[in-house]
């Protein structure tokens, strides 16, 4: 798959943030820095970003809500330590609203760790593009 140079701009930011910080603070931290970072780098992005779910054209009172909206159509989530569900959850986010991209970033590792994932691939399936250790 060609490589999307609107996520390699969200992990170039989230590589800086990491390198400054290293590993061991809250999400909130990461999240704080991010928003430095982004704004530096120009990159266009929305904090906290409610991703509503819809069945049979009505909106579901719950839905998530996603750290950062980048470029208008990339989820970003952060993590401080990573688990199993934290995949998943990404997963459904896409799945569920109109963003066709994701980015999961692990600031928790001595390295940081992003997987990105596509969804709208064959079978409308979410497909995990590449994982990064960097």
């Amino acid at each position: 798959m060609e490589k999307d140079p609107q996520t390699y701009e969200i992990i170039g930011a989230a590589m800086e943030v990491h390198r400054e910080l290293g590993e061991g603070f809250l999400e909130a931290v990461y999240q704080a820095a991010l928003v430095i970072e982004f704004t530096r780098r120009r990159i266009p992005f929305r904090t906290e970003v409610g991703l509503p779910i819809e069945y049979k054209g009505m909106r579901l009172s719950g839905g998530y809500r996603a750290d950062f909206g980048c470029f208008d159509n990339v989820v970003v989530e952060i993590k401080a330590t990573l688990v199993p569900p934290d995949q998943a959850q990404l997963l459904n986010q896409l799945k569920a609203t109109k963003y066709r991209c994701g980015i999961l970033i692990n600031f928790g590792a001595s390295s940081l760790e992003s997987k990105r994932m596509v969804f709208g691939t064959e079978n409308n399936l979410c497909e995990s593009v590449d994982q990064l250790r960097i």
